[in-house]
């Protein structure tokens, strides 16, 4: 799970300190104040580790990537490229990594569940990139790589770990080359040290994190009358949610997986669907059908109510067919997974957005998942602050910022709330002056009264 953030010179972003990250954290604020930079920032990252080309430093996507950043130029701030985009990543490992000593067999050196990743990136000259350092913490211990000089790809290893010391190999004094991607140590650098290669392992480790990240943006895919399934597995739900129904297919397979809560029986994916849809008032049923047997073709098929005839999802509200592929995700993953969300709730009823807080809290609680969503709803929010007060989640479960411009950069705020669900540091019109425009349509009225009006 993230447990901190940290960057420098990221688009809106002149600096991100140390924010820290829950298991459900929330980030509202205004229009074009930085929220979704965040999350872009995370995507990037992901594409980074999934790209072929290791000598690319970042991978800034293309037209079927999750985020299309363009070039360095494009998400250094302020264009200025002689600036460098400093990166830095903590996150806690499903269980101990263990670096044992290949000296010592049985003796451990290093152990510990809290890893750190941190990179500095610059331009050598437009778009062409180079990595100035980077290092790893393991457990307090410090594994860095950096550039030796400012002509060439030369690079040295180095560690600030109590007395370890990397040992060279016998014959091999040369300098190592440029790491791979902004993340990798390069593989020269296991051939010329002999006490590195749990290199191999951190390296390893922050591949694993953003495997398990995963992501739905804010613009969603119509519902089809029809569905074409050829029987692949989808490992998510594309940008649009496009893969949501080829999901509730796939998961068939797997059974009754999903546990509800402690002494309830397993649900299918498409059960656990069918409950939270209706728990939020949207439908009172919810089906996958085959066309025919044998049929590739497949519909989804709604009840509005017990009693109502069976439709096609095109045939009832749009809200249904948007909120599907967040209730998909948030039961699909792996246990363990990070999920972004870009306005879950969107062209959902304000009823709707509260409830669906309840949504994300018991995926986070039940399947351990990590729930970083960028938002514009009060109902959402109000929600999660009333579970707080009412003890279902715990205020270090949650962290909760706002967004804002300050002179030329994003300025994050971290909301403090305390054991009852209060906010003591709301900021001034968070969700817009709702004193203000009752004060000025009461004082208008009063006018109209005055003036001899109806």
């Amino acid at each position: 799970m993230l447990t901190e953030l940290s960057a420098s010179n990221f688009k809106s972003w002149r600096s991100i300190d140390k924010m820290r990250l829950g298991q459900i954290t929330g980030l509202f604020g205004t229009n074009s104040s930085g929220k979704t930079s965040i999350l872009q920032l995370l995507l990037m990252l992901r594409q980074t580790v999934e790209s072929s080309d290791r000598a690319a430093v970042l991978e800034f996507g293309g037209e079927r990537s999750l985020t299309q950043l363009g070039s360095f130029r494009d998400v250094i701030f302020g264009h200025k490229l002689d600036a460098p985009l400093g990166l830095r990543l903590c996150w806690r490992l499903p269980s101990e990594m263990r670096i044992v000593d290949p000296s010592e067999a049985g003796r451990a050196l290093f152990s510990g569940r809290d890893v750190c990743f941190s990179a500095e990136v610059r331009s050598s000259g437009g778009d062409k990139l180079y990595v100035q350092e980077l290092s790893y913490d393991l457990a307090g211990n410090k594994f860095a790589m950096n550039r030796k000089d400012t002509t060439g790809a030369k690079y040295e290893l180095h560690a600030d770990a109590g007395d370890f010391a990397f040992k060279r190999t016998v014959g091999r004094a040369w300098d190592l080359p440029a790491p791979t991607r902004c993340y990798g140590f390069p593989d020269q650098t296991f051939a010329y040290f002999q006490n590195a290669s749990f290199l191999g392992d951190l390296q390893l480790a922050f591949e694993e994190l953003f495997g398990r990240l995963f992501y739905l943006g804010p613009l969603r895919d119509f519902p089809q009358r029809h569905y074409v399934w050829s029987g692949s597995e989808p490992a998510d739900m594309g940008r649009r949610g496009e893969r949501a129904i080829d999901a509730v297919l796939a998961s068939r397979e797997r059974g009754k997986y999903i546990s509800p809560g402690s002494r309830k029986p397993k649900q299918t994916l498409e059960e656990r669907i069918a409950h939270w849809l209706k728990e939020l008032g949207l439908i009172s049923s919810f089906t996958v059908k085959a066309i025919a047997k044998g049929s590739n073709l497949y519909e989804v098929r709604v009840k509005k109510s017990p009693n109502s005839s069976e439709v096609l999802i095109t045939d009832v509200g749009f809200g249904v067919s948007q909120v599907l592929p967040v209730l998909v995700l948030c039961y699909y993953v792996p246990k363990g997974s990070t999920i972004l969300l870009e306005q879950p709730e969107i062209h959902l009823h304000p009823s709707v957005q509260s409830g669906l807080a309840d949504v994300l809290i018991d995926a986070a609680r039940h399947r351990n998942l990590q729930i970083v969503l960028e938002s514009h709803s009060e109902h959402l929010l109000r929600r999660l602050q009333r579970r707080i007060a009412e003890q279902v989640l715990q205020p270090e479960d949650v962290a909760l910022y706002f967004c804002d411009v300050a002179q030329d950069s994003s300025a994050l705020s971290n909301l403090r709330v305390d054991l009852f669900g209060n906010i003591a540091n709301w900021p001034k019109d968070f969700f817009g002056d709702e004193f203000g425009e009752m004060a000025a349509m009461t004082e208008a009225a009063m006018k109209r009264k005055e003036a001899g009006g109806a």
